[in-house]
């Protein structure tokens, strides 16, 4: 399972639920916290008369890996789980 979000507490609320259902019905769970990746930009503001004012942005990105042993019932305790609508989770096989 990979899970991403731009809030590392809201992820971090995430991996605690999924850890939480996971060990309730008996399955291992390793976290692996994966590098965050950053974003940088800069924008003009005003295109037309300042070329020299500009603003610059960043976008942190933060990963975890889970790996779970999963059974039948971890996967269907996992499958009924609700998280948090920022937190972006890809299940990989």
């Amino acid at each position: 399972m990979r899970l991403r979000s731009y809030d590392y507490r809201v992820l971090d609320r995430a991996v605690i639920e999924i850890m939480d259902t996971a060990q309730r019905t008996g399955a291992r769970v390793r976290v692996i916290p994966l590098p965050q990746k950053i974003h940088k930009f800069t924008i003009l503001r005003s295109p037309h008369i300042d070329k020299k004012a500009r603003d610059q942005f960043e976008r942190r990105t933060y990963n975890r890996l889970l790996e779970v042993d999963c059974t039948s019932q971890t996967l269907e305790a996992l499958m009924g789980l609700t998280v948090a609508s920022e937190v972006e989770v890809e299940i990989m096989v």
